[in-house]
């Protein structure tokens, strides 16, 4: 697998982060085997008998179709074996007829991250880098923290002074990260690491190619549960965008090994108040970033880095990308619970985006349609908590003062 630039096209060197001439980012070519030659998906889907972690692991289990990593360098706590739910209730509340979930929140540090990180850690271990470095809105640290913690590699974390999630915060340090807060927003934490030389410290945000190899898995992981069929479109949150770009490039390339026989439509959603993305692609212009201000912090993200890799890979997919505003995140975050799954708000951009989709004619009440969910709801508890005490339409407020039984006889009455 060779690396090159994302934009320019140019080769670059194995150990780079940017494109040596445009500072373009970087990104491994598309997989592609030779006729009769692309792995066996059998053998691949065999791995999960073993009892070796790396073979469990629902990334390294596809290494076969990541870059080459020593596979004693391999840093793993057995992270994108997670499941796909359906939700009945979730699909009623957004206007289709069915709908299922990618629940990437069940990942080891509880959020999508992990797919990414393992392998960009294992790269970093596999060259003999001593400190890792990223920036965060709470997710990533936490990632980075746990993986860097299990390979021996001190980590450092640049997150925002103001609006984190202090659980986030909490999972980073018990990893025994070195925390740094700045007086500035994701944005701002992200050009400083950016500036940072990579000679001295694995940058591991998703500029770096090598997370991208991971999150693709994501896209494999789906297509095997569902027995490889592919639904018709795949919502997602957009924040930072590395995801979109990861589970565009992994879709097309089971497209090119010849497990599928189309892409899936990529509906990316963004907040309203972090929405340069949306914008750009309403507007089919560049990208302007954006002071952003959501309550999911998670996609506060102002000036997306992968914001050209994930506009290809969404045009690519016959896509499309919107903004949804924080209230009616909040409500499709607690629809989601209602189907016993529970993510984190920017997670649940997906369902409010979905019903914005399904309730204007893009989306069909029929459509095969899957949701990715970024975060565990206890990624940000704090959030629910809040919810629950408001006069939201579904807030589900704790009963003081009431006999139970009568609370049982309610709930065992007849419809």
């Amino acid at each position: 697998m060779n690396l090159v630039c994302s934009e320019c096209g140019r080769a670059a060197a194995a150990d780079a982060m940017f494109c040596a001439s445009c500072e373009g980012l970087l990104a491994f070519e598309t997989f592609a085997a030779a006729p009769g030659a692309a792995p066996d998906r059998d053998r691949i889907a065999a791995r999960r008998n073993s009892n070796d972690m790396r073979d469990r692991s629902g990334v390294w289990r596809y290494r076969d179709l990541l870059p080459p990593i020593p596979f004693d360098s391999i840093v793993t706590l057995r992270e994108g074996d997670v499941p796909v739910y359906d939700a009945p209730r979730s699909a009623a509340y957004a206007g289709v007829q069915r709908l299922s979930c990618l629940h990437l929140g069940m990942n080891p540090t509880a959020s999508f991250k992990d797919a990414g990180m393992t392998v960009a850690i294992s790269r970093a271990a596999a060259t003999g880098a001593r400190v890792a470095i990223c920036a965060s809105t709470g997710n990533t640290s936490a990632s980075l923290s746990a993986y860097a913690a299990r390979a021996g590699i001190s980590a450092v974390v640049l997150v925002p002074s103001t609006g984190i999630s202090e659980a986030k915060v909490a999972q980073t340090l018990d990893y025994g990260a070195t925390v740094v807060a700045i007086d500035g927003d994701f944005d701002a934490a992200l050009e400083t690491v950016r500036a940072m030389d990579p000679q001295r410290v694995a940058i591991v945000n998703s500029v770096n190619p090598y997370r991208i190899e991971g999150q693709k898995t994501a896209a494999f992981v789906l297509l095997e549960q569902r027995g490889w069929r592919v639904p018709d479109w795949i919502v997602l949150p957009g924040g930072n965008l590395g995801n979109t770009s990861a589970l565009g490039k992994g879709f097309r390339e089971a497209l090119a090994l010849g497990w599928i026989d189309r892409l899936p439509r990529l509906a990316v959603v963004q907040a309203s108040g972090a929405a340069p993305f949306a914008r750009a692609f309403r507007d089919k212009a560049d990208l302007i970033p954006v002071h952003a201000e959501t309550t999911a912090t998670a996609i506060k993200i102002g000036a997306p880095a992968s914001w050209k890799k994930a506009r290809a890979e969404v045009a690519a997919s016959l896509g499309t990308v919107l903004h949804v505003d924080d209230d009616a995140i909040a409500d499709a975050r607690a629809i989601v619970g209602r189907d016993g799954i529970g993510c984190e708000p920017a997670s649940a951009a997906t369902l409010a985006g979905l019903r914005q989709l399904a309730g204007n004619g893009t989306i069909g009440a029929g459509d095969d349609i899957v949701l990715i969910l970024t975060g565990h709801v206890l990624k940000d508890g704090a959030y629910a908590a809040n919810y629950h005490e408001s006069a939201a339409p579904f807030a589900n407020h704790i009963l003081r003062g009431v006999d139970p039984a009568e609370v049982i006889d309610r709930l065992n009455a007849p419809a």
